[in-house]
């Protein structure tokens, strides 16, 4: 092969993928670990290109890729990162063999927090499918012991692996509930809500974890999120629709909340009320739920990912031009001018 430094192209290996040469294209990604940053940062470029229009076809060169989580330069560090993320969130499988070089880099502590943070998703993502790869107490420990401590942008990530984790194995975390209870009242609305989630997952299938946590997760019926609200009122009465009887349900609490302006905290709270309540309360155990589409890990993992789409989305629009507006940025609409 040519030992010259021009720029990994696009075709090319596309073409060896084509011909199934594996190894001259891995050979080729490898070449790019010692050319300047900037053709470092191109050949990146152009691996993320390709991941997006033909995303299997890379499979072979992950490995490859993993060399460059530890380049020197942390741009080139984050941008492997999100390249993991996307394999991650798209085909599991795929990203399991980078689970200990991201693991290594979330308990670096000397990384770009970005980097870290893009780690955490990523190992969040495979535990989703593969829950066994990031199973380990040491990769569990990290992603719990970051979020007394780590920036705002990397304990939303943690948080988001760890419940992740639960939707994969929510028996995994059975025994870190009481810890994690110390972080649902977080600053962060969405280490709240994935936190508070987690809590709701692993109920569904050990609710005598939840008696330990019932005390904090009340405090959390009066949430400013109603995300965080609804989760809480479900994961209550997942616990009040077993047999477990050591605890003392807030029924007025959680009554209060079925006329709940926001309907997905309104649901969840007639959810919990129907369980708490003795003469109906017919399903005790087994994973069924006594409302529809409430009160089970399925109905957990395909709604919330629309709850973070509600919370990250931005609150308001410019009244001229109608753009949505970020939380925090100029007085001024950053697509017409008009003062907001």
């Amino acid at each position: 092969m040519d030992d010259s430094t021009q720029s990994l192209s696009a075709d090319y290996l596309s073409d060896v993928l084509d011909e199934s040469a594996y190894e001259d294209a891995v050979e080729y990604v490898e070449r790019f670990q010692s050319v300047p940053v900037d053709e470092r940062r191109e050949a990146l470029r152009t691996i993320r290109s390709l991941l997006e229009h033909r995303p299997s076809a890379l499979d072979p060169l992950l490995p490859a890729l993993t060399s460059f989580l530890t380049d020197s330069e942390r741009s080139i560090r984050l941008r492997t990162a999100k390249i993991f993320v996307s394999v991650a969130e798209n085909a599991p499988l795929a990203a399991e063999p980078a689970v200990s070089p991201l693991a290594a880099r979330l308990a670096d502590e000397d990384e770009f927090y970005y980097v870290r943070a893009r780690a955490a998703e990523a190992l969040g993502y495979v535990a989703l499918e593969c829950p066994d790869a990031v199973a380990s107490p040491e990769i569990l420990a990290e992603l719990r012991v970051g979020l007394s401590f780590d920036a705002r942008e990397v304990k939303e990530k943690l948080a988001k692996a760890l419940e992740y984790v639960a939707l994969g194995n929510p028996g995994r975390l059975r025994h870190q509930l009481s810890s994690l209870s110390e972080h649902f009242a977080d600053e962060s609305e969405l280490v709240r809500y994935h936190l508070v989630t987690t809590a709701a997952v692993v109920g569904c299938e050990c609710p005598e974890a939840l008696v330990s946590v019932c005390a904090a997760l009340t405090a959390q019926l009066d949430d400013e999120s109603p995300f965080v609200r609804g989760r809480a009122a479900e994961a209550l009465g997942v616990l009040g629709r077993s047999t477990v009887a050591d605890w003392s349900p807030p029924n007025a609490k959680i009554a209060a909340l079925e006329t709940d302006d926001d309907a997905f905290v309104a649901e969840r709270a007639r959810f919990a009320v129907t369980a708490l309540d003795d003469d109906e309360n017919t399903t005790l155990s087994g994973g069924d739920n006594v409302t529809s589409g409430v009160g089970t890990i399925q109905s957990i993992r395909e709604t919330t990912d629309d709850a973070v789409d509600e919370i990250i989305s931005p609150d308001s629009a410019c009244p001229n031009c109608g753009l949505a507006l970020p939380e925090a940025g100029p007085p001024m609409c950053p697509q017409c001018g008009a003062p907001y």
